[in-house]
């Protein structure tokens, strides 16, 4: 990359990184590597909270995370993880409907054990 390139991606840099020729070369290719590799590790990041959110909704309504895709996948539901986090988040009543759907169609999903509830400092099972 030519000089002036160099110097447009190292602004914002602190330092002699933004000024220096040498530096800026090696801190802007160092911050390219960064970019590529977090673009793939995003990606991962978000699959991860979304299953993290689909699994805590569940479990409100006493089914697991694993047992909930297997009912979805035996029903031929094809939602994807992104929409059912978003539906457990914003749309509790049609996230319940899938669950129950979900609850049918797998026989793991039939036995409710729904969490304890708490009432002041005692538990409630």
């Amino acid at each position: 990359m030519n000089k002036d390139k160099i110097f447009k991606l190292a602004k914002g840099f602190r330092g002699r990184a933004k000024n220096c020729i040498r530096i800026a070369r090696e801190r802007v290719e160092k911050a390219l590597q960064y970019s590529y590799r977090d673009r793939r590790t995003k990606k991962r990041d978000m699959r991860s909270l979304w299953i993290e959110r689909i699994n805590a909704g569940t479990r409100s309504h006493g089914v697991n995370y694993g047992n909930f895709m297997h009912g979805l996948m035996k029903e031929n539901i094809q939602l994807n993880r992104k929409v059912l986090s978003e539906l457990s988040m914003h749309e509790p009543y049609s996230f319940k409907a899938l669950v129950d759907v979900s609850r049918n169609a797998f026989p793991g999903n039939k036995k409710v054990v729904l969490p304890p509830t708490k009432v002041g400092l005692s538990i409630v099972v």
